[in-house]
């Protein structure tokens, strides 16, 4: 079994909010994640749901600023969230730029040098980690949601539509709708991916759908004052693949919201009731 290192433990909505450490095989490098486990979780196995933070963010990020353990609370939901990518893992130019390399695993397997030797999120996420909280924590393995923000927003959308057994509910906020056309997902997938736009439509929302993958109905939310909506987003682009696969979509737009915790932790409660009524 993993052996994790307890970080630091704060009680919490009289539950607990966890940050742990361990050796990950599949990364090779140390990887770090954190845990809201509910007050329910005292007394039986309850749902989980995964979140996927965005880039330059880490495993505390979502814990700290979105608001969210008091619903989890409310709703007995367990909470995970992770880093973003590995970290210090040698390659010449990692944390050259905040949108590529260090906090900005796109939340896949890269295939291309020198990358495909730690940048392994996609299988962390979806074999060790996922094993880890079923194995030490009181997680339910059939009731498992994920969810995401911009770049995890990508991240929980992906991973929902190529992994439909793991997965029972998914959302997301402001998220990379089609990384293939906008300028974070092709640096990303150009580097890790390699030029084979082929191999790029199976890390891309938009092109999973139109090419037969389907999700639990789809809970999406975007501030329309998002300063990456019109060249990094695309969520015009992800509904009209929706709507022509019959893929269930609710897709709201909000006045005045922007790209920041403040914009998710006001629709938190709404993903978080979403995710329940899924789940339980």
């Amino acid at each position: 079994m993993t052996v994790l290192e307890t970080r630091s433990q704060h009680g919490c909505f009289d539950g607990i909010q966890s940050y742990y450490q361990h050796s990950s095989e599949t990364i090779g490098l140390p990887m770090r994640f954190s845990v809201y486990q509910p007050p329910q979780a005292r007394s039986q196995r309850i749902p989980v749901l995964f979140f996927l933070a965005g880039l330059t963010c880490t495993e505390e990020t979502f814990m700290i600023k979105a608001g969210a353990q008091r619903y989890a609370a409310e709703y007995g939901l367990m909470l995970v969230s992770m880093d973003t990518s590995p970290r210090q893992t040698g390659i010449a130019g990692e944390t050259d730029d905040w949108d590529f390399g260090a906090g900005a695993g796109f939340y896949l397997d890269a295939t291309e040098q020198p990358w495909s030797t730690y940048y392994r999120m996609e299988s962390y996420i979806t074999q060790e980690l996922r094993q880890i909280i079923i194995d030490q924590f009181p997680a339910d393995p059939n009731r498992i949601g994920i969810f995401g923000h911009s770049m995890g927003g990508h991240g929980a959308l992906t991973l929902a539509l190529r992994y439909p057994d793991l997965f029972r509910s998914v959302s997301a906020f402001a998220p990379i709708c089609a990384p293939m056309q906008c300028p974070w997902g092709q640096k990303a997938f150009r580097h890790y991916l390699g030029e084979d736009q082929q191999n790029w439509r199976q890390h891309d929302a938009t092109a999973l759908i139109e090419d037969g993958r389907r999700i639990p109905d789809l809970l999406i939310d975007q501030g329309l004052d998002d300063q990456f909506l019109a060249q990094q987003l695309y969520p015009e682009a992800l509904e009209k693949a929706c709507r022509e696969a019959e893929q269930k979509l609710t897709l709201r737009f909000h006045s005045g919201y922007d790209h920041s915790y403040y914009f998710i932790s006001t629709f938190m409660s709404d993903h978080l009731k979403h995710h329940r009524d899924a789940l339980l």
